[in-house]
Parts: C-alpha cells; structure tokens; sequence
C-alpha cells in the first residue's frame, strides 16, 4: 500500500512537475515565434518600402525620357508649355520677354505670334535652354520654366531627389 501510495506521489509530481517544464518551454517557444513573426513584418514593410521607392524612380526616369523623346518627336508640345508660363504672371508689365530654345521661338513665332503681340509679348532667342523650356521676364517678375528647373518641381513635389541630366 505504502509504496503504492509512493509510486502515485511521484508519478503525479513528475507529471506536474513535467506539465510545468513543458508550459515554460511553450512560453519560451511562443515568445520566440512572435519575435520571428514581428519580424518578418518588419522586413515584408521594409521591402514593401524598398519597392515602392524603387517604382516611384523608375516612373521619374521612364517619364523623363519619354518626355525628354516626346519633345524632339513632337516640337509642337512646346506650345502649351508657353501657355502657362505666361499664365504663371501675376499682371503683364512691359516689356516681356519670352525666352526660348531658338527651334522652339521659330515654332511659338510660327503658332501663337499674333497673340503674344496682342498681349504685348517679345520672343527671344536662347541656346542656353533646351527643347520645351521657356524664361519670362518682365521688368519685375521672372519666370523659369526651364526644363531642369520644372523637372525638378516635379521631383520634389514627389519627394525625390531626380537630376535632368542624369
């Protein structure tokens, strides 16, 4: 009876004492798989990160020689840039000038000749710009709407840092 009674003392404290080993190392291995499953969430927003800035320099290259192609395709395109770089002013003081690439002054010549005189508008010519890019100045404004310059409006606008030329 006695060593019955024994044998049931120690086969129920080593069960508990077993059950309490195996609760300890659940805890430490739950611990470790919810440190494992952080993370993994860390790197998974890491790399979703790394992605979408790697998207967004990629759209920043791919639209700067689309746009950079787009202009020497079709030179027309320069018309509209015009546009609103002369709506960029506040009022019109006189004189104004409108600085451009010399292909694009014979096109704006060309197209919008009559209403840039009725608005008081001189063209000038400038190797300096490229293609699509224009300066406006006036007696007390100007205006660069040159293409590294507008670019890089756009870039920062984004968040980016995107070089023209690069």
């Amino acid at each position: 009876q006695a060593l019955q009674q024994g044998y049931q003392e120690g086969l129920a404290q080593g069960h508990a004492e077993g059950m309490q080993a195996g609760r300890v190392q659940a805890a430490q291995e739950l611990e470790h798989l919810r440190e494992v499953t952080q993370n993994f969430g860390n790197e998974m927003a890491q790399a979703n990160d790394t992605v979408a800035n790697d998207m967004l320099n990629l759209a920043l290259d791919l639209a700067k020689a689309m746009l950079k192609t787009a202009l020497h395709v079709r030179p027309e395109l320069v018309l509209p840039i015009v546009s609103e770089a002369i709506r960029y002013l506040p009022s019109l003081q006189q004189p104004a000038l409108l600085f451009l690439n010399p292909a694009d002054a014979e096109l704006v010549r060309n197209h919008m000749a009559d209403e840039l005189a009725k608005s008081g508008w001189r063209v000038a010519e400038d190797a300096q710009l490229e293609r699509g890019g224009c300066r406006i100045e006036t007696a007390t404004n100007q205006i660069d709407a040159a293409m590294p310059i507008r670019w890089q409006r756009i870039a920062d606008a984004l968040g980016k840092q995107s070089d023209w030329l690069a």
